[in-house]
């Protein structure tokens, strides 16, 4: 399947889905999250498991996350008011601190880690990288990508932390980018509970993608130049 029939097949699939959580209102469950930090801060609104809107502290703005083809939710005054329980976290923040001092912060390190593709490789055409953090605490991790051992941050972008059941977080962040033969790719993280930082590498080494066709129709011409040869043989046998 091409590119953009895929692409067009997943949206329909994403469009049927949204149409049918629409259609069957009572199985909808809506929650928010509102966290802080010395020096970060969430504030995300969620509907049946997907984040339809959280706030973008340092654009100060709040982002709309969902596609396009989704019905718009809108939460006029949503980000003033996230800014002002922030004011109000951080303030309990500092009497929590001073009420538990001798008790030892929990930290939990990142349980998994996976980088993969969204779409098959195929070089020189536009794909995705995914490197999937889970099972840490407390959020957030900072995720940086590099190319050939050079940082990038073009075509990069991260989610907010997101709660698993079992009040741990997960993390997503994403790479646009166009496999080319040789290119290494690597997702890094860091997190307060890990003495040194967590690693995973993707290398562009599918040498299948440029050898399988050609390997397939000379395959194709042996099997012919065969064919003929057996022909020729039996003629000749037959004259005899």
């Amino acid at each position: 399947m091409k590119e953009v029939e895929l692409l067009k097949c997943t949206r329909r699939t994403k469009e049927r889905r949204y149409r049918r959580k629409a259609a069957t209102a009572d199985a909808h469950g809506s929650n928010s999250i509102s966290g802080c930090s010395d020096t970060d801060g969430e504030a995300v609104m969620i509907l049946d498991d997907e984040a339809v809107w959280y706030a973008d502290f340092n654009k100060q703005t709040g982002i709309y996350p969902l596609p396009p083809f989704v019905d718009p939710i809108t939460f006029p005054g949503q980000y003033e008011q996230a800014v002002a329980d922030q004011q109000v976290c951080r303030q309990n923040l500092k009497t929590t601190r001073q009420a538990m001092k001798d008790v030892p912060k929990e930290l939990d390190p990142p349980s998994s880690m996976i980088i993969y593709t969204v779409l098959n490789l195929e070089l020189r055409v536009q794909n995705t990288l995914i490197c999937h953090v889970t099972g840490f605490y407390p959020a957030p991790v900072n995720i940086t990508w590099t190319k050939n051992e050079q940082k990038v941050t073009e075509g990069a972008s991260t989610s907010v932390p997101f709660p698993n059941k079992d009040g741990s977080f997960k993390q997503t962040s994403r790479l646009d980018f166009i496999p080319k033969q040789g290119d290494v790719y690597s997702c890094t993280v860091e997190h307060v509970a890990l003495m040194q930082p967590m690693t995973k590498f993707y290398a562009v080494e599918n040498s299948d993608l440029i050898l399988g066709p050609a390997m397939f129709c000379g395959v194709g011409l042996t099997v012919g130049v065969l064919g003929v040869a057996a022909g020729i043989f039996l003629l000749i046998r037959g004259t005899e």
